[in-house]
């Protein structure tokens, strides 16, 4: 309803190998950040490593460095601490041990250390490590699963091409993402792997309003070359792509502002998808359609 650029005539697949070189850094990235986290090093969640987290509220403020050396005095060090400024809660996680009932150890250090500060556990969470090593491999196995069932179903929708290229456009968006955040040191996990499921099936979304006008396109447009139904089609549905995302990206930037501490990382890597969904839309998975075949 709202049109934001009118009629269009961008140039999308013209300068495709710059756009596939940059997405070629990004994924990079990405595969850098795997190789990483296989060797053991990153930011992982205690949903992978195992572990425990607490979240603790406090009535009065206390200073992290007391809070850090209570726990080492009572025989819990290698905590992971973390103060939510403004809230009076203090995050503490130990990953890859910490021991049974951590929970209940944290309490009882924290109630002889601080008498006259009260507080409450509001969550605790502890995951042995053969829990979490099986839920690293079905994080694994989810994706892989996704990728097959986007390749079956818009194969089945339009061609086997078509689903091979959103299939690439959409494990690009993926690995772009999970390297942004893996090296700005956000913590991996499960509900980050959660956004990035969800952010593959925004970008197929995305994508298949675009492969719906190139296939119409190329039903009524014949004469035209590949090159040019591509660019009409993406130019066609601009403004409703563009829409969409804004819609979306506003959405979330509330949750990211306004959500809290919990889902912070998580509308961040929404934030992120929507932007690298959007654009890979545009300018990867309907280019690569040009690689598979030249002329329609």
């Amino acid at each position: 309803m709202i049109e934001f650029f009118g009629k269009t005539q961008i140039d999308f697949v013209g300068k495709r190998m710059l756009f596939f070189g940059l997405s070629g850094l990004g994924v990079l990235l990405g595969i850098a950040a795997l190789i990483q986290i296989a060797r053991g090093s990153g930011n992982i969640g205690i949903d992978f490593t195992g572990g425990a987290a607490i979240e603790i509220k406090f009535d009065l403020p206390v200073k992290i460095d007391a809070a850090r050396a209570t726990l080492e005095t009572a025989g819990l060090s290698g905590a992971d601490l973390q103060e939510i400024v403004g809230a009076n809660r203090l995050l503490v996680r130990f990953k890859k041990g910490g021991g049974t009932h951590v929970g209940a150890q944290v309490q009882e250090a924290f109630t002889k250390a601080f008498p006259d500060h009260k507080f409450v556990i509001e969550s605790s969470t502890e995951i042995g490590p053969t829990v979490g090593k099986k839920l690293r491999k079905d994080a694994v196995v989810a994706v892989f699963l996704s990728m097959i069932g986007i390749v079956a179903y818009i194969a089945f929708r339009f061609e086997f091409r078509f689903g091979v290229a959103a299939a690439i456009a959409t494990f690009h968006d993926i690995l772009v993402i999970f390297g942004i955040l893996f090296f700005a040191q956000k913590e991996i996990t499960l509900l980050l792997v959660t956004a990035m499921l969800t952010l593959a099936g925004y970008s197929l979304s995305d994508t298949v309003v675009v492969f719906d006008r190139i296939r119409e396109n190329l039903r009524f447009r014949k004469k035209e070359g590949l090159d040019q139904i591509i660019n009409k089609s993406i130019n066609d549905v601009l403004t409703r792509t563009f829409n969409t995302s804004v819609t979306a990206f506003l959405a979330v930037l509330s949750l990211f502002l306004l959500g809290g501490e919990v889902i912070h990382d998580f509308a961040l890597a929404m934030l992120l998808g929507i932007v690298i969904g959007t654009y890979s839309s545009w300018y990867i998975a309907s280019p690569l359609l040009l690689l598979w075949r030249k002329e329609n």
